[in-house]
């Protein structure tokens, strides 16, 4: 599946489940149920991903955990909050520089429109992370 397939249906997935629950719900509910529908539509997705990070030498076990990695290609940061933070797209973008991946969103379920929630993130500067910082997965964790 292209790249530009996947975000369609993580956003459209993200829209129906907005629409139909609305913004009463904790994150990791939201994280639950979006990563079984996005299942139920044929994607495959990892839930609380753990991400090693080591620099300069120094090894850091699960520096970060992504909370939807879909098809091993896209980053989902779920919210649910009054509103998103610049602090909150940095941060997909940091895990997108480190992993080495183009795709992110994040995507907040407490707002009333879900256009208000949900932004998309590239990565269009993979090649300025230090070669003395690397990022590994250590496996799924859920």
């Amino acid at each position: 599946m292209e790249i530009e397939e996947i975000c369609t249906v993580v956003v459209d997935t993200a829209f129906k489940l907005h629409s139909d629950i609305g913004s009463g719900l904790l994150e990791n509910a939201y994280e639950a149920i979006l990563e079984a529908q996005l299942r139920s539509r044929g994607l495959q997705v990892e839930r609380q991903v753990s991400i090693d990070v080591e620099y300069d030498g120094i090894r850091l076990p699960s520096a970060f955990r992504i909370d939807l990695l879909v098809e091993k290609r896209v980053i989902l940061e779920i919210k649910s909050v009054e509103k998103t933070l610049p602090v909150h797209a940095k941060q997909v973008i940091t895990y997108l520089r480190l992993t080495n991946l183009s795709h992110g969103f994040v995507i907040n379920f407490r707002t009333p429109m879900f256009k208000d929630g949900i932004k998309r993130l590239l990565n269009s500067q993979s090649s300025l992370v230090s070669s003395r910082l690397r990022a590994n997965p250590n496996g799924s964790q859920k």
